[in-house]
C-alpha cells in the first residue's frame, strides 16, 4: 500500500500524490543532473515505439535545427519570447519523459507542434522555415499513431497553414507571394506524412516477421521431437525385441537342457544387446541439450547385414540377401533403410512370433529397395496396426522422396520401402537431411559388432 501525502491544490482541494511517484520523479531528476547524456540514452531504449535510437535521435535533431533556424529568422521581432516558447513547446516531451517518465504520446506531440508553429506564424517573415515543423510533428503523429490520427494532424496541420495564409503570414518571397509558399508547404506536410506512415508499416511488418519467426521456431522444435520420439521408438523396439529373444532362448536352455552355458551366452548377448540400447538412447536424448556434445555416427545401408545377425543369433529364422554395390547410397537414405528394416523385423517377433523372414536389399543406379517378408503362422492379425512404428516408416519414406507399402502379400506379409538415389532426376527429395547424415556418416566408428549372418547365395 502506497503512503500518500495531501497537498493542497489551486483551487483549494486536497489531491493525494504518492510519495512512491514523487521519490521516482526525484531520483530520474538526479540521475539526469549527474549524466544528462547517458540519461537521454536509458530513456530512448525505454520508448515503447520499437525504433532505433537513431531514428528518434535524427528527428529531434531536424526538429532543433528547424526550430532554431525559425527563430534566428524572427530576431527582428526581439526582445518579444514568442520564439523561445516556441522551441520550448517542440521539445516539451523530452524533458517530460527523461524527468517525469511520461512517455510521448500523438495528442502532446500533435498539440505542442501545431501551437509552436502557430507561435512562429504569428511573427511572419519572408522564406519562413517555421511551417517545416508540421512537416517533422506530422511524420512523427503518422509513426507511433494510427493512420487516422496520422490522416487527422495532417489535416489540422494543413488548416493551420490554410488559417495564417488567409491573413498573410505564409510568406515565402521577399516581395509576399503567399501563393508560392503555401502549395510547397502543404505537399512537405503531405510527405511528412507518407513517411510516417511508411515507418509505422515497416514496425508492423518487422512484428509479422518476428510472430512468424517465432512461428517457424515452434515447427521446428516440434518436427525434431517428432524425429527424436521416432529415434528412440526404434531403438527401444528393436532393442527390446532381441533381448525378449534373448532371454527367452536362455529360459528354454535352462528349463530343458538345463544348458547353462548356453543360457550365459543367451544372456550376455542380451546384456551387449542393453547396453548398446542404452548408449544409442542417450544420444538420441542428448539432441535435446543445446550444450555441443560429442557426435557418434548414425547406422547407415551397410550396417543391415549387423541388424540380421542379431535377430539371428536371438533364434529369429531370418536370412539376408545383398548381392549389389552400396556405395551409390547417401547416408539419409542408408539410415532410412536400416531403421525400416529394424523396425519390420522388430515387428516381425512381436506381432509373428515362430515365423520365418527374409530381407533384400537392392541397389540400382535409379533406386535403392529395402523389401522385409514374413509367414503369419497364426494367419492375419485381427486389425492393422497404426502405431507409431508405421507412422515413422511413412515420415521417412516421404522426408527422403521415397516409396512405402506395407500389407499381406501371397507369403504372409511384406514391407517394401523403395528411395530414389541422388543420381536420378525424376525422384522429389531433401537435400538437407543427407547433408547432415553424410557429415554424420563420415566420423570414424566406434566400435565394431560381429558379422556372423547367415546369407543366401553368400
Amino acid at each position: 500500500m502506497d503512503v500518500t501525502q495531501v497537498i493542497p491544490s489551486r483551487a483549494g482541494a486536497r489531491q493525494a500524490i504518492p510519495l512512491r511517484e514523487r521519490g521516482r520523479v526525484r531520483d530520474r531528476v538526479r540521475e539526469f543532473a549527474r549524466d544528462p547524456v547517458g540519461m537521454f540514452r536509458r530513456s530512448l531504449t525505454e520508448l515503447p515505439f520499437d525504433y532505433p535510437p537513431k531514428v528518434i535521435i535524427i528527428a529531434d535533431i531536424m526538429t532543433f535545427v528547424i526550430g532554431v533556424a525559425a527563430t534566428v529568422q524572427r530576431h527582428a521581432y526581439f526582445p518579444t519570447a514568442l520564439p523561445l516558447v516556441a522551441v520550448l513547446l517542440l521539445f516539451v516531451s523530452v524533458p517530460a519523459f527523461c524527468l517525469l517518465g511520461v512517455v510521448p504520446n500523438p495528442a502532446t506531440l500533435g498539440v505542442c507542434g501545431m501551437a509552436a508553429a502557430a507561435l512562429f506564424l504569428l511573427q511572419p517573415v519572408s522564406t519562413d522555415v517555421a511551417p517545416f515543423v508540421l512537416v517533422i510533428i506530422v511524420g512523427e503523429v503518422a509513426a507511433i499513431a494510427s493512420v487516422r490520427v496520422g490522416v487527422a494532424v495532417a489535416v489540422g496541420a494543413v488548416a493551420e497553414l490554410v488559417a495564417f495564409d488567409m491573413v498573410g503570414h505564409v510568406l515565402w518571397s521577399a516581395d509576399n507571394e503567399r501563393f508560392e509558399g503555401m502549395p510547397m508547404y502543404s505537399i512537405g506536410v503531405v510527405l511528412g506524412l507518407m513517411c510516417g506512415l511508411m515507418l509505422q508499416y515497416q514496425r508492423r511488418f518487422l512484428y509479422q516477421e518476428r510472430h512468424y519467426q517465432d512461428m517457424r521456431a515452434a515447427h521446428a522444435a516440434e518436427e525434431e521431437r517428432r524425429r527424436i520420439a521416432r529415434e528412440v521408438h526404434d531403438v527401444i523396439a528393436h532393442s527390446l525385441s532381441i533381448t525378449l529373444l534373448h532371454l527367452t532362448a536362455a529360459r528354454h536352455a535352462l528349463e530343458t537342457d538345463r544348458d547353462v552355458d548356453e543360457a550365459v551366452e543367451a544372456l550376455v548377448d542380451a546384456e551387449r544387446l542393453g547396453r548398446q540400447a542404452m548408449a544409442d538412447i542417450r544420444r538420441t536424448v542428448g539432441l535435446l541439450d543445446k550444450r555441443p556434445s560429442k557426435l557418434v555416427p548414425e547406422p547407415s545401408v551397410g550396417d543391415i547385414d549387423d541388424l540380421v545377425g542379431d535377430f539371428v543369433r536371438a533364434g529369429l529364422d531370418v536370412r539376408y540377401r545383398c548381392t549389389d554395390d552400396l556405395s551409390p547410397v547417401s547416408a539419409a537414405v542408408g539410415l532410412a533403410l536400416y531403421r525400416i528394416g529394424q523396425e519390420s523385423l522388430a515387428n516381425v517377433v512381436k506381432h509373428a512370433p515362430g515365423a520365418t523372414a527374409s530381407v533384400v536389399l537392392a541397389v540400382d543406379d535409379a533406386t535403392a529397395a529395402l523389401t522385409v517378408t514374413n509367414t503369419l503362422p497364426g494367419g492375419l492379425p485381427a486389425q492393422r496396426g497404426h502405431g507409431m512404428g508405421l507412422s515413422g516408416m511413412w515420415q521417412r519414406t516421404e522426408l527422403l522422396g521415397g516409396r512405402l507399402t506395407a500389407g499381406p502379400s501371397e507369403d504372409g506379409w511384406s514391407v517394401r520401402a523403395e528411395f530414389p538415389l541422388a543420381t536420378t532426376k525424376s525422384w522429389v527429395s531433401c537435400p538437407l537431411p543427407g547433408l547432415l547424415a553424410d557429415a554424420a556418416a563420415a566420423l570414424p566408428p566406434i566400435g565394431s559388432r560381429p558379422r556372423n549372418i547367415l546369407r543366401e547365395g553368400a
